[in-house]
């Protein structure tokens, strides 16, 4: 058979509730000839589907859908649009609204008159009840569940509904309408739980969708015109006034103005954008106007690229996610099979019919994703992007921490440490007429002098007669004098000597690690201003707090020269390689590996790749905007900060802790309903009240999750 181009959709599909539905239409597609993966997202009630459409078309798998008990609408087309919010919870037609009435009347009459049976109030009343009003309620209440679990069958699955309605059958088969009315209405309230829980664990996806402004200003021809943010096409320039969001990722052109950029970074404090500067989508304006060049539009921007990670986190699942998907499908039979052995040891239909309702297989398969979705989207909002269930639970187990130096531990860029003024020259005056004099150079070093000038108020002034020596330094004439900025052979070339004192400061700022620039006035030697890639501020103290969490190995790797490693790695009390490369780096994650390590490595994404994607857990850093490093990496900071670096551990862990409650509690809830329930302790209308405790257990565990907010102890 021939095969043509694979054709790729990205479909909404309504009605999943939980994640059970989403296993139930993955496996609908899936089925179907042609189609070669289906990854279905609960979270954002969304089905990317790859296939060959010589074979399977959008109204076959629509329909297959539709079988399978949800629905696409007939609008969704064959690209993503624009990010939408997920639905904020359970749906209520004006068919459903009858049934609930329905079944609310009836269990109101059955459970009032069984407490005042209790009392002495009443007398008999539920048996006068006649049949036809709870058979009626049982109908027009229970129609929605009866109808999945027909098209479940359909296709040979058992679903908790198929027990529940077993049991339903089974009581109105002896004549137990009012307790077939009862389980009806516990089962329509557990699925409304359910599907309050779904929506609590898409609150996080939703507040980030809800950041993306739906209208902007485009400047055509002189004029701003307001457009749908679709509509704006890469070199389109924006109009931002106060107080609105940046539609695109883009270049700042004109203007000025602070910038919110929490919505991408995390950080709160506001950051100033002038002409040449990038900016992101949906990040907000603060004071002054901006016009900004389009460089990302639409599902191209930084924010898109953010939600489509939180959105197919819950498809990277971790080991004991995929444990409990196992489980799950096992249960089913399993619990028919205990209620069939019931029936026969005890004779009691109600017993077995008890059995069968009181089971939380959807607990079970929720317990993960709601974990899951709500750390993603909480971690996201503080500038962390985690790819899923299996990062979280590799995160809460990493004891070694491997790190890259350059644009890692340090800026990335050469800083003044040292300006060391000599014969009485004032500090100020060394460090201005040594960047005046390095003004014109284009050495990275020169351009970190006058910066550092710059950033301290000074004013260079003009030199004269300039002249760059390749390798050793810089002459110049300044206020009628020459000088000399540069190494010690510039200084001897040019007859300037250089003092013992002098030489004994530089070696020592040398032996840390630093750069040494000498200055010399009319052939004297007047001072000295030493650069390095200095160490980020704030890595020392994070370091510290990873120690605390257990991470106490911890490594730092760097091509740079053993000198400068050392210096760095006395300095933060780290083990060290020096001379590393690629290659080298990743043996040496592996050698980690092989002695029983579980590694966690940060790096810049980029030469450092091949060791992120070996670690048991790579993290990227600075790569807001940068599409290699989102993929590459297993976690992405969006802002250069090591604070974040303690708060992922520990999110990890408190994922993986809260998973395993959720996991613990329904296991046992079960075993014990079960039970009960198997020797008639447990009646069949209390087993259908006490399904839907586990699922509301697990939405108030894991909101805990949701409101996470940084910060580790």
């Amino acid at each position: 058979m021939t095969t043509s181009r694979p054709t790729t959709l990205d479909l909404p599909v309504k009605g999943m509730d939980c994640a059970a539905c989403a296993q139930h239409v993955e496996g609908a597609i899936a089925r179907l000839p042609g189609v070669q993966t289906v990854q279905v997202l609960l979270s954002a009630e969304r089905a990317t589907v790859a296939f060959d459409p010589a074979q399977v078309n959008l109204e076959q798998i629509r329909t297959a859908v539709a079988q399978a008990g949800y629905s696409i609408p007939d609008t969704a087309g064959e690209t993503k649009a624009a990010p939408e919010p997920a639905s904020t919870g359970p749906r209520l037609t004006s068919l459903s609204a009858l049934g609930w009435a329905a079944l609310g009347l009836v269990a109101l009459v059955v459970i009032g008159a069984a407490i005042g049976e209790r009392v002495g109030l009443f007398d008999r009343v539920v048996e006068r009840l006649p049949w036809w009003l709870p058979a009626l309620a049982i109908i027009l209440g229970g129609w929605p569940v009866f109808r999945n679990v027909i098209q479940a069958a359909r296709q040979r699955q058992i679903t908790s509904h198929t027990l529940m309605t077993l049991g339903v059958v089974a009581a109105a088969s002896i004549g137990q309408w009012a307790t077939a009315a009862l389980l009806v209405f516990f089962m329509r309230f557990g699925d409304w739980i359910e599907g309050l829980t779904t929506a609590r664990s898409r609150q996080a996806l939703q507040t980030l969708i809800a950041q993306q402004p739906a209208q902007a200003r485009v400047v055509r021809n002189g004029q701003e015109v307001e457009v749908p943010v679709s509509q704006i096409a890469e070199g389109d320039v924006v109009a931002v006034r106060p107080g609105e969001r940046i539609p695109v990722d883009g270049t700042v052109i004109l203007g000025g103005a602070p910038v919110d950029q929490a919505p991408i970074t995390g950080e709160s404090v506001p950051v100033d954008k002038l002409p040449g500067d990038s900016v992101f989508a949906a990040t907000i304006v603060q004071g002054g106007y901006l016009q900004v060049q389009a460089t990302g539009v639409g599902q191209d921007t930084t924010f898109a690229h953010i939600v489509r990670l939180v959105e197919e986190a819950e498809t990277h699942k971790a080991p004991v996610q995929r444990f409990a998907d196992r489980f799950a499908s096992y249960y089913m039979p399993l619990v028919l099979g205990i209620a069939i052995l019931t029936y026969l040891v005890t004779g009691q239909l109600l017993n077995a019919v008890a059995v069968l309702v009181v089971t939380c297989a959807c607990a079970i398969t929720m317990a993960t994703p709601v974990v899951v979705l709500a750390s993603v989207g909480a971690a996201a909002r503080r500038g962390l992007l985690i790819k899923g269930g299996l990062t979280l639970e590799s995160l809460a187990r990493v004891d070694t921490l491997v790190m890259d130096k350059t644009g890692t531990l340090t800026w990335g860029e050469p800083r003044v440490t040292e300006v060391v003024p000599l014969n009485g020259v004032a500090r100020n005056h060394l460090l201005q007429s040594v960047a005046a004099v390095e003004a014109r150079s284009e050495h990275p070093l020169a351009r970190a002098l006058v910066r550092a000038a710059r950033t301290e108020g000074l004013t260079l002034p003009q030199v004269a007669q300039f002249t760059a020596v390749a390798g050793q330094g810089v002459t110049a004439a300044l206020d009628g004098a020459t000088w000399t900025v540069g190494n010690r052979r510039l200084l001897d070339e040019q007859g300037c000597p250089v003092s013992a004192g002098a030489e004994a400061q530089a070696q020592a700022l040398e032996a840390a690690g630093q750069t040494v620039f000498f200055a010399a006035r009319a052939g004297e030697t007047i001072g000295l201003v030493a650069l390095a890639d200095t160490v980020r501020p704030e890595v020392k103290d994070a370091l510290a707090s990873l120690r605390q969490l257990g991470v106490r190995h911890q490594v730092l790797l760097t091509g740079d020269h053993e000198r400068v490693a050392a210096a760095v790695a006395a300095e933060l009390g780290l083990d060290y390689r020096a001379g590393l490369l690629p290659d080298d780096k990743i043996r040496f994650v592996r050698d980690l590996q092989a002695a029983g390590s579980r590694v966690l490595m940060i790096g810049d994404g980029v030469n450092d790749a091949p060791a992120l994607a070996q670690a048991d857990v790579g993290m990227a850093m600075g790569v807001a905007g940068t599409d290699v490093a989102l993929e590459a990496a297993d976690i992405a900071l969006l802002r250069d900060d090591w604070r974040l670096m303690p708060e992922a551990v520990q999110l990890g862990r408190r994922a993986t802790g809260t998973i395993r409650q959720n996991l613990g509690f329904t296991a046992v809830y079960n075993l014990l309903g079960i039970s009960l329930a198997a020797l008639g302790i447990l009646p069949p209308v209390w087993a259908a009240a006490a399904q839907s405790i586990p699922d509301i257990a697990i939405m108030l565990n894991s909101a805990r999750l949701a409101s996470w907010r940084g910060g580790h102890r």
